[in-house]
């Protein structure tokens, strides 16, 4: 069923709960150094307060482990806000109780109030009902536009749209569009770019892409177990032993499904990947003993590049190796590049694939950059998010 969406609710005059991911950066002084989230919400923000509606927003902040911790207090969010929207958000300093319901009871249409870190309290993350039946309580409607959270069912992603007429905001909007189009009906030739340090974190993502995709092209730490069941000498690279079985599984189903799994054909490695001093690249697949891979090679690179240039659909999720750092950033960067290149459909999965094609200055090439990580992987994995399948279904 096709979940609402804020267009589809009449928010004039109404008090409405948002749930927003204001989960920023802070550094010691308590500055923002990356208000991207922040930015984020603004489309769906602006719309509801511009509705002549009360806008009451939440989020977390953190890891409080459900303690008052005014370290990770959510004040620099609304000062930064404010200047944003042009206009005083105010802060309460909890979520629920009098306070709270008096300085609700106090909006203004249009005017916008944001409350305390929901993780002050444990009944947030436990998914308390009657913690989540007090924060609806505030208000008439509920959006989430916290897709970062979406696959957490927690009292203020899950637990209160069963208490309100509840929607999606124009980002989780946007999130359910894409994945859905990549995923129900891809234009095709489909490339899956896969990477990352783990194969046991993508197992279920790569078993729901062998009915979807044509190719998934294997790179990251990841690859190295695959090229020693393939009988490939891997040196002193991230190994996963006890995935040998479920890996041959993946090998043999790609056979029978026809569906291409490219794995990188040459490497950059070092003996050292704290000191990087010295680094070289194979000439093949094999890696030498006490040498240890840390990013595709240039014959991959290219071949990659390929590939992936004729694709009319591409979803990429994990690095190529460990683009932190520069030295080892030119695998991950050029396949970005290739992906640009193309005239694909480009989704790219949250977390550290977001945080790399960022680096390198192409973000605004992509059509779509996930702004959930863990989300966009259960996206991809086929499963519901319990923070989408509990809004209010259209019609």
């Amino acid at each position: 069923m096709e979940k609402k969406s804020v267009k589809d609710l009449d928010l004039a005059g109404k008090k409405v709960l948002m749930r927003a991911d204001f989960n920023v950066p802070l550094d010691s002084d308590k500055n923002i150094t990356d208000d991207s989230r922040i930015q984020a919400a603004l489309t769906t923000i602006n719309y509801i307060r511009e509705s002549g509606a009360k806008l009451i927003l939440m989020s977390h902040l953190g890891r409080p482990k459900g303690q008052r911790n005014q370290e990770l207090s959510l004040k620099p969010v609304a000062e930064r806000l404010s200047q944003l929207i042009n206009q005083p958000v105010k802060m309460v300093d909890d979520c629920i109780g009098d306070e709270v319901k008096e300085a609700v009871d106090g909006l203004k249409n249009g005017e916008v109030i944001l409350l305390q870190n929901l993780r002050f309290y444990p009944q947030e993350k436990a998914n308390d009902q009657d913690f989540a039946k007090e924060l609806a309580s505030l208000a008439d409607l509920y959006v989430n536009d916290a897709f970062g959270t979406a696959h957490r069912a927690h009292a203020s992603t899950e637990g209160v749209a069963h208490f309100l007429d509840s929607a999606a905001g124009f980002l989780i909007d946007k999130e359910i569009q894409y994945f859905q189009k990549v995923l129900t009906e891809p234009k095709k030739p489909f490339i899956f770019i896969l990477g990352g340090a783990k194969v046991s974190d993508k197992i279920p993502v790569i078993e729901n892409m062998m009915d979807k995709a044509d190719s998934i092209i294997i790179g990251g730490a990841m690859a190295y177990t695959f090229l020693k069941v393939e009988g490939i000498e891997i040196g002193s690279s991230l190994l996963e032993e006890d995935m040998f079985d479920v890996v041959k599984r993946i090998l043999t189903k790609a056979k029978e499904k026809g569906v291409e799994l490219l794995l990188p054909i040459d490497h950059l490695v070092t003996d050292d990947i704290k000191k990087g001093e010295n680094i070289k690249t194979t000439e093949e697949a094999d890696i030498e003993p006490g040498w240890i891979g840390v990013d595709i090679g240039p014959k991959t690179q290219k071949e990659f590049s390929q590939r992936i240039k004729g694709a009319n659909t591409i979803v990429w999720n994990g690095p190529m190796g460990i683009f932190e750092n520069d030295l080892f950033a030119q695998g991950t960067k050029v396949i970005a590049q290739a992906v640009t290149e193309s005239e694909a459909t480009s989704v790219i999965g949250g977390g550290d694939t977001a945080a790399a094609v960022k680096k390198f200055e192409l973000s605004d090439k992509m059509s779509h950059i996930s702004t959930g990580g863990g989300a966009s992987l259960q996206f991809l994995e086929g499963k519901d998010l319990p923070g989408i399948s509990a809004l209010s279904n259209k019609g």
